[in-house]
């Protein structure tokens, strides 16, 4: 592992501050002067100022039915913020965002290269919403709303869109524009009056119940922990 990665993971610093500690002459690896880009492993003895880093942080991964009137925030002096809301011990964040009306799926983590896999727009991931608007869905709806649909000067990238009853759709999206699906509808004249997440590319809401959250599973997260570290190789 990158030594600036490693000392990052400790939770003492970020990885920029790491590498200006590094440069600094700051950290010694088993008694020796670290260079930029050094590889440690668990046996090495790593120290900032002559003093040992504490242990390594362990890795958190939740998946919340987030419940309407939660913000997505990590502003503690928000009122409804999502991190209060979870009330974890441990300091996490939110991957992305459902804005303030809308519920359903959303993932919280501290770590960083896990967000930056998950939200990279290049990336084309998938997230699954079902949609209930206030008068019934047109043909001409759901095909405009799948070939896209131009808002704030922008054409939203084509979707999957198919209709789940007289006034209720399901759409896979690609990309996350902020508050993209309601966007789309008052486009097309129409209102969103319930929007849920249920999935985020392989990670499904389940019957995950609204307000609970769960760790997510050894077959959720590999798949994220393999992209992401093949990123940070290729770095």
């Amino acid at each position: 592992m990158r030594l600036n990665k490693f000392i990052s993971e400790t939770g003492a610093c970020s990885r920029r501050e790491a590498d200006a500690w590094i440069a600094a002459g700051r950290v010694t690896i088993n008694g020796r002067p670290a260079e930029l880009g050094a590889q440690v492993g668990g046996a090495d003895d790593v120290r900032v100022d002559g003093k040992a880093l504490p242990a390594r942080r362990k890795d958190i991964y939740l998946a919340l039915n987030k419940p309407p009137g939660i913000i997505c925030t990590t502003e503690r002096s928000v009122a409804g913020n999502i991190v209060d809301f979870i009330g974890h011990p441990d300091r996490i964040f939110p991957v992305g965002r459902l804005d303030k009306d809308s519920e359903g799926l959303i993932l919280l983590t501290n770590n960083g290269d896990i967000v930056n896999e998950i939200l990279r727009v290049e990336h084309g991931h998938e997230k699954e919403y079902l949609v209930t608007v206030e008068r019934p869905v047109t043909r001409t709806f759901l095909a405009m709303m799948a070939a896209g649909v131009k808002i704030g000067g922008v054409k939203t990238r084509p979707a999957i869109v198919k209709k789940t009853g007289p006034d209720s759709f399901r759409i896979v999206l690609t990309q996350g524009l902020n508050r993209q699906i309601r966007r789309m509808c008052s486009a097309l004249g129409y209102r969103a009056l319930r929007l849920q997440r249920v999935r985020i590319m392989h990670i499904g809401l389940g019957s995950l119940p609204p307000g609970r959250w769960r760790e997510l599973t050894p077959a959720e997260l590999a798949p994220l922990l393999a992209a992401a570290a093949a990123r940070t190789a290729a770095r």
